[in-house]
């Protein structure tokens, strides 16, 4: 018989193996926290590829032009006096219907076709016809208000420099050409940029669009510090500095509705819609087209913008704050463009303001899509005439200012003198030519004559030699 010691003894051996074992075999707290449990897989998100709703601002945007803004045309004193008829002496041969009376206190001042001018021929036998003004007895030469006014050179020799100006020449070359002083063509560049620039907005006013194309063209410019150069070392010593020129043009016609100089922001961007809007009829809101720059929709809402209520979303609370909103009839597209390594990789179209619909109503009369390819095509026609923005140049006029006298010259020059391939229209008769060539079967138009400004090709002296009235003119005036 076993004792019951060795007995007690082979139990506690036989429990202390059980717990050993126990131990090994069963897992640990650190090896259960070490172990992690695989989470189920869930699907990528989809982001909703719709636009969102445009929501609108708390607050109107600020535009400074809209503070500062002044009326695009002096207003007449008082309402047109009437008309003279002259019953004396034979019948006028030479028009005067175009010119007016200089003289501020005369009552006809500033007044044109009222009957008051009349030619009084050619004093001392110069080239320019003196007029007289029946109601105050006065007398001024036909060249008074431009920049041929107390010149004594030649008007074709004007005319050239400014023309290759007008053309793409720079400063010095046209006066290497032509063999006179750099600081003499500049000269003719300023005044003849102060006369174009009242001339583009005596004609540019309520003008009936349906599209509008806005863009912004880099323009590398010089400027130069002002008491640290002399006039002469103008051209070696400048100072760079990066600008974009801003256009905006009616793709339609062709016409040339606004063109600035700036930097690429908010404040430039409000500038020049406000241009567009001083140009456009006020009951005009037509179709704008635009690249992805951001800025432009703050620009647009804030000239084409109302105050809108949104409707209460509880029956009890406040009611939410007014929105500023689009108006209406306001319709606004972008063309975004995504470039890699100076290539084009993509292109995609997005209706900001309207519908697609309504947008694609607009462009159906043409048969065009959304595109910015008319104002793409205008940024060229930009660097090959005007001297300042062209590629890898140096010429003396690379200063903010000196590009906005190009461009004056330029807005005008392009709009009135310069017939557009597109716009020609058939005659209805073949007109034969002088020489052994075909007959002449088109008529050239200029984006002026497209846009119903003006009924014929200017030439260029015929555009300097334009007197612009004060102020507006009655109808037929």
């Amino acid at each position: 018989m076993v004792s019951h010691h060795v007995f007690y003894q082979l139990v506690l051996l036989g429990l202390l193996w059980l717990c050993i074992m126990l131990h090994v075999a069963w897992p640990s707290d650190r090896q259960a926290k070490g172990q992690t449990i695989p989470k189920p897989e869930t699907p990528p998100r989809q982001r909703s590829q719709e636009p969102k709703p445009f929501v609108g601002f708390t607050r109107k945007p600020h535009c400074d032009a809209c503070e500062q803004a002044v009326e695009p045309h002096r207003e007449p004193p008082c309402a047109p006096p009437p008309h003279m008829v002259m019953t004396r002496g034979r019948p006028r041969q030479v028009d005067t219907a175009h010119h007016f009376c200089p003289d501020p206190d005369c009552p006809y001042g500033g007044w044109l076709g009222l009957g008051n001018i009349s030619a009084n021929g050619h004093p001392s036998g110069g080239p320019w016809r003196q007029l007289y003004c029946s109601r105050c007895r006065g007398y001024f030469l036909e060249t008074h208000g431009t920049i041929f006014h107390g010149k004594r050179v030649s008007v074709d020799f004007i005319v050239h420099v400014i023309g290759c100006l007008a053309e793409g020449l720079g400063i010095r070359g046209s006066a290497r050409v032509f063999e006179v002083d750099p600081n003499t063509v500049l000269q003719w560049l300023v005044d003849a940029a102060e006369q174009l620039r009242a001339l583009s907005q005596h004609f540019l006013h309520d003008v009936r669009v349906r599209q509008v194309q806005l863009d912004e063209l880099f323009a590398l410019l010089s400027a130069v510090k002002d008491g640290k150069v002399s006039e002469a070392e103008a051209i070696e010593r400048l100072e760079r500095s990066p600008q974009w020129v801003w256009v905006a043009m009616d793709p339609e016609s062709k016409l040339l509705l606004a063109i600035d100089v700036g930097n690429r922001t908010l404040a430039m961007a409000q500038r020049v819609v406000h241009q567009v809007v001083q140009v456009v009829a006020p009951d005009c809101a037509p179709l704008f087209l635009t690249d992805g720059f951001r800025e432009y929709l703050t620009a647009l809402l804030t000239h084409y913008g109302q105050w809108v209520q949104p409707p209460r979303r509880q029956s009890k609370g406040p009611m939410p704050k007014p929105r500023w909103m689009p108006l209406p009839g306001l319709l606004y597209a972008q063309v975004i463009k995504t470039v890699r390594r100076r290539r084009l990789v993509r292109l995609s179209r997005r209706v900001v303001f309207g519908t697609l619909e309504a947008v694609e109503q607009v462009l159906a009369t043409c048969g065009w899509q959304i595109n910015t390819a008319f104002i793409e095509r205008m940024n060229l026609s930009i660097r090959q005439h005007v001297a300042a923005v062209g590629r890898r140049v140096s010429t003396l006029c690379k200063g903010e200012d000196g590009l906005r006298q190009q461009l004056a010259l330029y807005h005008a020059y392009y709009n009135f003198c310069l017939p557009h391939a597109s716009l020609h229209q058939p005659l209805p008769q073949p007109v034969p030519t002088n020489g052994t060539g075909s007959a002449k079967q088109w008529q050239p138009q200029t984006p002026a004559m497209a846009a119903g400004l003006t009924d014929h090709v200017w030439t260029l002296r015929e555009v300097l030699l334009f007197r612009v009235p004060p102020w507006p003119q009655p109808a037929g005036g």
